[in-house]
């Protein structure tokens, strides 16, 4: 079958499975998800023709990982996202095996995927496949077609650098021509990232090694993502095979980011210390993109290889985070929400000046309770020694998800371990109560906890599946807490699952 037969027999299959998929229990209200199938890594992120396009890895036919197609999610807003056709399918002898993840960007008013074609070449998947790098392109933002001279590049260069390894391009202009940075490793399998030029996208020239390969971040570096932000260029990475370290890399991959310079004449990244960029589960493969108001708005697949999933039940599996602005202020990088995010908002219920002592019951005292909304805390914490937030509460199964501030350890606590099904576990942050107020923002989806601290200087991220039942939401605290503020809003739906829906619409 041509590429087009199998983008039409992949939306054939995706036909079939949506009404189950999308009806499920666990399936998002508002949180980006395929309509059916498998999904990981965000793809393309652009802003386009007046839209917000997102693609990822997609396996239509099952929710399992398999044979990677292009999914592909449209908004005018960064809110409301709809499914559209399937960008890209495995159909040519480079990518027959896989169009593995990739990025975009706009050149004269069409659109540039930029993507990685793989071909298992044996039966080993670790050693036995051969990765390439390709082009396609579209004139609508929708119908994609590949370039003929395709793979643009054809191996990896050269020297300590493993040949089979070599992935991921993101692509980007500066001065007058492209640049792509790609995720490798060394012979001995150390990560790291290569650099590549080029004057029109077809034919690329090696640069450089620009950073890694001696350096103790893990095995391999994938979806690396390199941008300017205030001063700074910060890489963007998801190291393989890191080891724990005190409240780090505990998940089976990481994702984490530099703060550096490079130099174009030399193709060189100098950079300090690894950075997390999320405390929580799952988040995994960020990658970033410029609107057309200036913002660095990053996106992340919301799973962890080899988790559990329980949603697979469903007929799908795995999610994207909510895009989160990046600002580089005072010396440090903030994730923080994008503000249209508020568009979602209905029923506010909200409290002030409440003295806590002990435990309270915010469902029975104030009537909140919910699987789907957003709460927001200001706290005031200097007689506290702890504060316990439990959410998604039933009192009959005992499922809770807990988030915890130790203001002796100065340690912000996620706790999934009574969330329902799926995987459970702790993970803790450094968090500091700046003088002794903690603002928390928390996003509760029907199967997904964000968690973001203190105006975006900490985020934690997690799956979680419990009951129908569990809707609860208290609050404890050792020591006396002040809630100066609270607020809670119940939240529209912004993941539009119809098909038909996916044509353009008008921002608001």
């Amino acid at each position: 079958m041509n590429h087009q037969d199998r983008i039409a027999a992949a939306e054939s299959s995706l036909a079939q499975h949506r009404l189950r998929a999308t009806n499920g229990a666990w399936y998002p209200q508002y949180h980006a998800a395929p309509p059916a199938g498998w999904m990981n890594d965000p793809n393309g992120f652009i802003y386009f023709n007046g839209e917000y396009h997102l693609f990822y890895q997609h396996h239509p036919y099952s929710p399992h990982w398999d044979n990677m197609h292009w999914g592909h999610l449209v908004s005018s807003n960064l809110v409301d996202w709809h499914h559209a056709p399937i960008a890209l399918a495995p159909s040519e002898a480079y990518d027959l095996d896989g169009c593995f993840s990739g990025s975009a960007i706009e050149v004269d008013g069409k659109l540039y995927l930029l993507y990685t074609g793989n071909v298992w070449t044996g039966e080993n998947r670790d050693a036995d496949l051969l990765q390439v790098q390709c082009l396609a392109v579209s004139e609508d933002g929708r119908h994609f077609t590949k370039y003929a001279g395709n793979p643009v590049i054809r191996s990896a260069p050269d020297g300590d650098i493993h040949p089979h390894h070599f992935r991921d391009p993101k692509v980007w202009r500066h001065d007058g021509r492209y640049y792509m940075i790609l995720g490798s490793r060394t012979l001995a399998h150390q990560g790291q990232a290569l650099l590549y030029a080029s004057p029109d996208l077809k034919e690329w020239s090696f640069v450089q090694v620009l950073a890694g390969g001696v350096e103790p971040y893990g095995y391999m570096w994938e979806c690396p993502d390199l941008f300017p932000l205030n001063g700074q260029d910060v890489l963007i990475l998801s190291p393989q095979g890191m080891q724990p370290d005190a409240d780090n890399y505990h998940n089976l991959h990481q994702s984490g980011y530099f703060e550096g310079k490079l130099n174009y004449r030399t193709g060189r990244y100098t950079h300090g210390a690894f950075t997390m960029l999320d405390y929580g589960f799952d988040f995994y493969a960020p990658q970033t993109t410029t609107d057309s108001l200036g913002r660095r708005i990053m996106i992340a697949w919301m799973a962890m290889w080899e988790s559990e999933m329980p949603e697979r039940e469903e007929g799908w599996a795995g999610a994207m985070t909510l895009p989160r602005e990046l600002r580089y202020e005072q010396g440090r990088l903030l994730t923080v929400p994008v503000p249209e995010l508020a568009r979602l908002r209905a029923e506010l219920s909200e409290t002030s000046g409440l003295s806590v002592s002990g435990p309270i019951d915010l469902t029975e005292r104030f009537g909140l309770s919910g699987d789907v909304y957003e709460l927001e805390l200001l706290l005031q914490t200097q007689e506290t020694r702890r504060l316990e937030l439990l959410m998604r509460v039933d009192p009959a199964t005992g499922e809770e998800t807990r988030l915890i501030y130790d203001q002796e350890q100065q340690r912000l606590i996620l706790d999934r371990s009574r969330s329902g099904q799926g995987p459970g576990g702790v993970r803790t942050a450094p968090m500091r109560a700046e003088d002794g107020q903690l603002h928390l923002r928390i996003f509760m989806d029907r199967s997904s906890i964000e968690v973001f601290a203190q105006h975006g200087e900490l985020a934690m991220t997690a799956r979680i599946y419990p009951g129908a039942q569990a809707t609860g939401i208290r609050l404890a605290a050792e020591g006396r807490l002040e809630v100066l503020e609270l607020r809670k809003w119940t939240l529209h739906r912004g993941m539009h699952t119809d098909r038909a829906e996916a044509r353009r619409i008008p921002s608001a």
